[in-house]
């Protein structure tokens, strides 16, 4: 997948301006796809290039104008492609996991603080998406509250292998 994709499909919800896209990643997709203001700005402005989206430029009184995008046919024509495509192989990135397996020469206190900081971030992680509305109406919300509720379950599933972990490495140091 290709931050393209994400915002074409958030285009594919409702035409939105830039920092409407920042905000939507915020509140619905950041449990599995991240991406900061700029990279949504230079996405847009490549499909714009390529003819996916179509630019409004809507003039605001004392603030600058908002520029709101939306799906061209081309556009459309994409995700659709994107979504029927084959699934692209798992190629995951885990920084914590990388840190954790190189992690023995930190000691039993080091792996432990770095257990409590990776705790923390997934009970706030966690609380971020309980936090979030509960869509219904459509086939669209559906999927939608689906995948928030696999980031629900798999931040609860590291807490538990967190707990576990924690307690390998207590008992390595007693």
């Amino acid at each position: 997948m290709q931050l393209r994709h994400a915002i074409l499909g958030l285009l594919d919800v409702a035409p939105q301006s830039g920092y409407d896209l920042g905000r939507a990643f915020e509140r619905s997709v950041a449990h599995f796809w991240h991406a900061d203001q700029s990279q949504i700005y230079r996405t847009l402005d490549r499909l714009e290039t390529d003819g996916a989206i179509a630019t409004e430029t809507i003039p605001q009184q004392g603030r600058p104008d908002r520029r709101v995008h939306s799906l061209t046919d081309a556009g459309r024509h994409e995700l659709e492609a994107w979504l029927g495509s084959p699934l692209e192989d798992l190629q995951p990135k885990e920084p914590f996991l990388a840190r954790l397996f190189f992690a023995a020469s930190l000691g039993v206190d080091g792996i432990l603080a770095l257990l409590d900081e990776r705790e923390a971030a997934i009970r706030e992680g966690l609380e971020q998406l309980r936090a979030l509305p509960s869509a219904s109406g459509d086939l669209g919300a559906v999927l939608r509250m689906a995948t928030l509720d696999a980031g629900i379950r798999q931040g609860e599933a590291e807490l538990q292998w967190l707990a576990s972990t924690r307690r390998a490495v207590a008992a390595e140091g007693s």
